[in-house]
């Protein structure tokens, strides 16, 4: 069977605790949402979906999306993992062929294209279902790699909470790629200051 990984980017919170949408904060003279996709793009992943939600317009007037399609979550606020059903959703119908799933969120800097690139070949190279993680801090987290049969876990999540459970606990053989720097994300002036 061959295999296709498609890219779900979510960028749909508020940002409240920043102050400003963090995904037009600029680090290395570029917005954090732009940076994601660029980085998704360049990782051979596709097709690439980014889910929006708050500051909307200020968003997709601000940053060039390319190729990657726009997903608009209009139930942003109940958390992020109604960012990720939209996600599933859009992928499901758009890369109905896609056999991986790439999760990623648009704050986490150190995510490199090469590291997302070592992820989708130990993907390519499976036998079996199979989950790619990335482990940073002693966890897993995302970005991560989910097999089509993780279609249905993905869709029953519920409130702020990610996709973390899954990769804790999961139902599919899973390897593991360090990150350095994974646990790092942008969620308060602190977190912007000490990035900068």
């Amino acid at each position: 069977m061959p295999v296709s990984v498609a890219a779900i980017i979510v960028a749909a919170g508020s940002s409240s605790r920043l102050g400003q949408p963090k995904q037009l904060v600029s680090i290395d003279g570029e917005p954090l949402l732009q940076r994601a996709i660029r980085r998704v793009q360049e990782s051979a992943a596709s097709p690439v979906f980014v889910v929006i939600g708050a500051h909307r317009e200020q968003i997709e007037s601000a940053i060039d999306f390319g190729t990657a399609a726009i997903v608009v979550n209009e139930d942003w606020a109940e958390g992020l993992a109604s960012s990720i059903r939209v996600g599933v959703m859009a992928a499901e119908k758009g890369a109905a062929d896609a056999t991986g799933l790439l999760l990623m969120a648009c704050d986490q800097p150190r995510v490199t294209v090469d590291h997302l690139r070592r992820m989708i070949e130990k993907f390519e190279t499976r036998t079996e279902s199979i989950l790619i993680a990335s482990t940073y801090a002693g966890v897993r987290g995302i970005p991560a790699i989910f097999p089509r049969e993780a279609h249905r876990e993905l869709l029953a999540l519920r409130g702020d909470k990610g996709a973390r459970a899954l990769l804790q606990k999961p139902l599919w053989h899973g390897i593991e790629v360090p990150l350095e720097g994974g646990e790092i994300d942008i969620d308060s002036p602190d977190d912007l200051a000490r990035i900068r």
